[in-house]
């Protein structure tokens, strides 16, 4: 079982949070479940609602869009962040290949310290506005 720090550690690669300070990181980890998957478990899949991110702790797992794998994802690799903040459908299909441990934060979790904290929903929202900008010549 990791520890609050580990886990803050780990969400703070993550480039939704990376303006957030380390008091804000902690209500963020504070929310974040381990769990245990097995081989074979479909974490992700392609065009149904999404409703969780993922940081991988152990295992690995392949990542496949129309039904071709695209990449493979290993400890520390993280997925699933955008659905967060949006409803969109997820975009791909993520399978794990091994048994996996993994955090696992529920948009239903999010969004609840969203509420309470506006601090952090204003630099979660200016990260994913710098994400999904367009890239500018």
């Amino acid at each position: 079982m990791l520890h609050r720090n580990q886990k803050v550690e780990l969400i703070k690669l993550v480039p939704l949070f990376t303006g957030l300070s380390k008091r804000e990181l902690e209500q963020i980890a504070s929310i974040a479940d381990e769990i245990d998957l097995r081989e074979g478990k479909v974490l992700t899949e392609q065009g149904k609602s999404a409703r969780e991110f993922f940081v991988l702790l152990e295992g690995s797992a392949d990542v496949s869009k129309d039904g071709r794998r695209i990449n493979q994802l290993a400890d520390g690799d993280f997925f699933g962040e955008i659905a967060l903040v949006s409803r969109s459908a997820r975009t791909a299909t993520v399978t794990a290949t091994t048994p996996v441990r993994a955090l696992v934060i529920t948009d239903r979790s999010f969004r609840r310290l969203l509420e309470h904290s506006p601090e952090i929903q204003l630099k979660v929202l200016e990260a994913l506005a710098e994400r999904l900008a367009p890239e500018t010549l």
